[in-house]
């Protein structure tokens, strides 16, 4: 059990936030396959607030969907305390994360994301208004580093959060923030398979780890790492009819989900397919022929093909 502010949770292996990936579907199908724990992907504080279609997408959630955080991003913190009142509202987040990690330009244009270790002020401010207006715990993402490592800002920003009432923060691990802080930090960064979740958690001490791209197409990591973790056993996943037989329900979960919608994000689809696929030598065959697909049917007709 970890201790996040006021609430606990019962795992040290979590899904992270994943932009444009981790949605309904996508987090149903890691449930299913061994995930205790969930994001919902990240919200941007002004989306949530004047209430644009996109955000009312992505909150959807459902019973098997438990538990589950939000991450939020923004810099302003009464937008950031409306925005965090809205995602409440709509959903049972145990705990909501503030992204000061994201690396991307236009992000860090607005000074939000990764701009903000380089200039905390502003997400100081947001923290000590939302730890103190919220019922739920309030945590950060944050990075080791802008351009490149750097181990005493990221001690320092660390701090930083932790006195502004940040009741956990996750990072792309190194041991010095760990023992900079008391609250619990959470590591990340291409945790791709158990023996690499182990080896984040025995090298920096760090509490629990969040699991991004390893679980693209191999949602069996989550149980994969809880099992090694207990019994040092794995047995990585090559059987590729388990594998597509995930996939088809993945599919179909994310028609039942999107309803019409589903039919115009075949491209979506066909990311989907790829992650499932990659890995074996089938992949690069059925690359082409899986996006030239223009029906749900037409794509599933190719996954048929395979074996």
């Amino acid at each position: 059990m970890i201790r996040i502010g006021n609430r606990t949770i019962d795992t040290r292996v979590l899904l992270a936030p994943l932009s444009a990936c981790s949605d309904l579907a996508f987090r149903l199908i890691a449930r299913e396959q061994g995930a205790r724990f969930g994001f919902f992907e990240m919200f941007e504080a002004h989306s949530a607030v004047h209430g644009n279609p996109r955000f009312e997408r992505m909150i959807r959630t459902a019973p098997e969907d438990r538990p589950v955080a939000a991450q939020l991003l923004g810099t302003e913190p009464e937008l950031m305390l409306k925005a965090a009142e809205i995602i409440l509202k709509k959903a049972p987040i145990t705990f909501l994360d503030i992204n000061a990690a994201c690396p991307a330009r236009k992000v860090y244009k607005k000074g939000a994301g990764a701009c903000l270790m380089n200039d905390p002020a502003p997400l100081y401010r947001v923290l000590e208004l939302l730890c103190a207006r919220l019922p739920v715990p309030v945590t950060v993402k944050m990075r080791v580093g802008l351009s490149q490592v750097d181990i005493p800002l990221a001690v320092r920003f660390a701090k930083g959060c932790e006195s502004a009432g940040a009741s956990a923060v996750s990072y792309d691990a190194v041991r010095a923030v760990k023992d900079a802080v008391k609250v619990p930090v959470f590591g990340s960064g291409n945790i791709l398979n158990p023996p690499l979740a182990k080896k984040m958690l025995d090298e920096t001490g760090c509490d629990g780890v969040l699991i991004a791209k390893g679980s693209f197409g191999n949602p069996f990591i989550f149980r994969d790492i809880e099992t090694y973790l207990a019994t040092g056993e794995w047995r990585p996943a090559t059987d590729l009819r388990a594998k597509l037989d995930v996939l088809k329900k993945h599919l179909l979960l994310v028609r039942q989900i999107e309803g019409p919608r589903a039919l115009r994000r075949i491209g979506q689809l066909a990311k989907i397919c790829l992650w499932y696929l990659k890995g074996f030598s089938e992949a690069s065959r059925m690359r082409a022929d899986i996006f030239k697909s223009r029906s749900e049917q037409e794509l599933l007709a190719h996954i048929d093909s395979i074996i």
